[in-house]
């Protein structure tokens, strides 16, 4: 158990969480992030796999433009994809 915490304390001395969020436009019919905390993500993308793959290049790209890390930051950049979709369906009586 105690491994455990040390091995999370290692983590997240060396490397940045970041949260995004992304919701299902079904009008568009494309999955839409935003951040509050990579200030300007915003982007679309049909699946979600997409979404994340998109993600995986922007992320860095925002990070570094808004000076959110230390220019000599040598580690990892993680996010935390929160998705949300809502349908409607049918129920036969």
């Amino acid at each position: 158990m105690m491994w455990i915490g040390i091995l999370e304390q290692i983590i997240m001395e060396n490397s940045f969480l970041y949260s995004v969020d992304a919701f299902w436009d079904a009008e568009a019919t494309v999955w839409v992030a935003t951040s509050d905390e990579v200030l300007g993500l915003a982007t679309e993308a049909p699946t979600i796999e997409q979404l994340t793959q998109k993600l995986r290049f922007l992320i860095p790209e925002l990070i570094q433009l808004n000076q959110l890390l230390p220019s000599d930051y040598q580690g990892s950049i993680d996010f935390e994809l929160i998705s949300h979709r809502q349908e409607s369906i049918q129920v036969a009586a």
